[in-house]
């Protein structure tokens, strides 16, 4: 429940702090008083736009706090972790705006955005300005009511994920189908483009060893040449370096004989022989194994020339080729591969679209019961309202469409957000008027009994509980406002009701009565707020029904009101 309000230098308030009680608040005041701003000050907790425009002149800045007590901690405990604060007994809720246009959050003194005091908001309080219950007027809002009348939401839910799991396979099997027919479309390009790679055939690094290949063939006739003059130096000549190391070998030895110092450097010479003779051998295979072969030459040319060609026409090297080949042959086996997985999908969405089909089928045999108790409770509460011969009708229609993703019966229909329901409020005030939608009620007066009634036949099931009515009885007086006045006692049974009112058959249900009013001091204009006793009180039910000038019938009348509020 709210716990308290303060507000300081928010608007013409200068400063004032409020306690709120359980049950129904009324709030009353002459037109202009600055009920409104009450109202206003409760809009930025839950988290509207600031304006500078709302500090009080001469002030640096507003702020505005409001205290909650006995919180579903369940429902707003998620809200809370999600920006790091802590759920705690107490929720306070503190809003500051600067002569700047700057706003300030904070709950449970932590700093957060205006967003999350929204999301709270959404979870803790229904607030209802002059024109909010007109939302009873748009269709959209009928399905959640009846939901939450039928204790349906959960299957809603569950509905509504099913639904999203078909729409994600669905767009699977759209991607694996645009895939499939790209690949259809470009399969000749693709096999012939494979064809030409798997004749090519390339090599990891075979343009290297092309190009030293054809080195060697091209040089044949040097090679030789060289490799021949060497086998001369080496070995073969008659002064070729084995010769000469042989015969300095020889010297070496006699010295060494003589001179022990000279015998570390006879090992070196014969390692310097064996080396010579090593390469000797190798250079003679060498040279016997020179091709002279200007057709292989040819052959490797041609070879060179296809890789090189192949590779400038699809912009890739050596090593891009061998991989595009590989790709292309995976790509012609997706082929195969998507026709199984979008049949695998098919099957898939088959059974999804069946699931999702029982689930809206057990949903709307739910809402169509829930509905005729529904409509009995509207009747009754119209009745007390003052409209007794009304008609409510709770439509549940469904869309046939060959396309449909609901089958039920044989039939296919349309699907929608949270079943395959449109539903839609019927009314007629009148008897033998056909029931309209309640976009066409005329009455303004109609439309807040009807929304009045709505809210008395959720209450038990409403997931808000605090209701704030603004000026709930537009358009009625008399004895609907007596009843209107029951309404709302019935109602804050359930919820904290906090309601502005002008009349006094609605005043006196309250539990708690807030008297808004405007005074000037020191030449500034104030608007005050005043808890009333029971005396105050009779005062000013009494200036509800004659006016300022309150005379002792008046009195008479609000102690009656009064009274028979006590004892309803």
């Amino acid at each position: 429940m709210l716990f308290s309000l303060y507000i300081r230098n928010f608007a013409l308030i200068r400063e004032l702090s409020l306690e709120f009680k359980p049950g129904l608040t009324i709030i009353t005041g002459e037109t202009g008083a600055g009920k409104s701003i009450l109202l206003g000050a409760l809009g930025l907790i839950l988290g509207e736009r600031a304006s500078s425009e709302l500090v009080r002149s001469e002030s640096g800045k507003a702020v505005i706090e409001a205290v909650l007590r006995n919180i579903d901690a369940e429902r707003i405990g998620p809200i809370l972790g999600s920006a790091e604060i802590e759920t705690a007994p107490e929720l306070i809720i503190r809003r500051e705006i600067s002569s700047s246009g700057q706003s300030r959050c904070f709950v449970n003194d932590t700093p957060c955005t205006a967003a999350l005091l929204k999301q709270l908001g959404e979870q803790l309080i229904d607030l209802h300005g002059q024109h909010e219950h007109q939302q009873l007027l748009h269709q959209g809002t009928h399905e959640s009511m009846l939901d939450d009348y039928a204790g349906t939401t959960g299957d809603a839910a569950a509905y509504r994920n099913a639904r999203s799991g078909l729409g994600i396979l669905r767009q699977q099997l759209k991607a694996l189908e645009k895939e499939s027919l790209e690949v259809r479309e470009r399969k000749g390009m693709l096999e012939y483009q494979f064809e030409e790679l798997s004749a090519l055939d390339p090599g990891e690094d075979e343009d290297v060893a092309l190009g030293e290949e054809i080195t060697l063939l091209e040089n044949a006739e040097t090679l030789f040449s060289l490799g021949s003059a060497l086998g001369e130096q080496l070995y073969e000549g008659d002064t070729s370096i084995y010769q000469t190391l042989s015969s300095a070998l020889q010297t070496l030895e006699k010295l060494a004989a003589i001179d022990k110092r000279f015998e570390p450097f006879i090992e070196e010479i014969r390692n310097a022989k064996s080396n010579v003779d090593e390469l000797h051998r190798f250079n003679r295979r060498y040279v016997s194994d020179i091709d002279f072969n200007p057709s292989r030459l040819d052959e490797l040319r041609e070879r060179m020339l296809l890789l090189q060609r192949t590779c400038k026409k699809y912009a890739l090297s050596l090593t891009g080729l061998i991989g595009l080949r590989k790709e292309l042959e995976e790509k012609l086996d997706i082929e195969g591969n998507l026709e199984e997985k979008i049949s695998r999908l098919e099957e898939q969405i088959a059974h999804r679209k069946a699931m999702l089909s029982r689930l809206a089928g057990e949903l709307s045999l739910k809402r169509r019961k829930a509905a005729a108790g529904l409509e009995r409770e509207i009747l009754r509460h119209l009745s007390e309202l003052g409209i007794p011969r009304a008609s409510f009708i709770v439509s549940i229609t469904n869309e046939e469409r060959p396309d449909g993703e609901i089958c039920i019966g044989g039939k296919d229909y349309a699907s929608f957000d949270t079943g395959y329901d449109r539903i839609e409020f019927l009314i007629s005030a009148n008897p033998g008027e056909k029931p309209k939608p309640l976009a066409k009620i005329a009455s303004g007066g109609e439309i807040s009994r009807v929304m009045l009634a709505m809210k008395n036949a959720l209450a038990a099931s409403a997931r808000l509980p605090i209701l704030i009515f603004d000026e709930i009885d537009t358009g009625i007086s008399g004895r609907i406002a007596d009843a209107v006045g029951k309404c709302l006692r019935n109602l804050s049974k359930l919820h904290q009701i906090i309601a502005i009112t002008h009349l006094p058959q609605i005043a006196a249900m309250g539990d708690l009565h807030l008297s808004v009013w405007k005074s000037v001091k020191d030449e500034r204009t104030e608007t005050e707020v005043t808890v009333l006793d029971r005396e105050s009180r009779l005062q000013a039910i009494a200036g509800l029904i004659s006016g300022r000038n309150i005379t002792p019938a008046s009195i008479t009348l609000a102690r009656e009101l009064l009274e028979r509020a006590g004892q309803s």
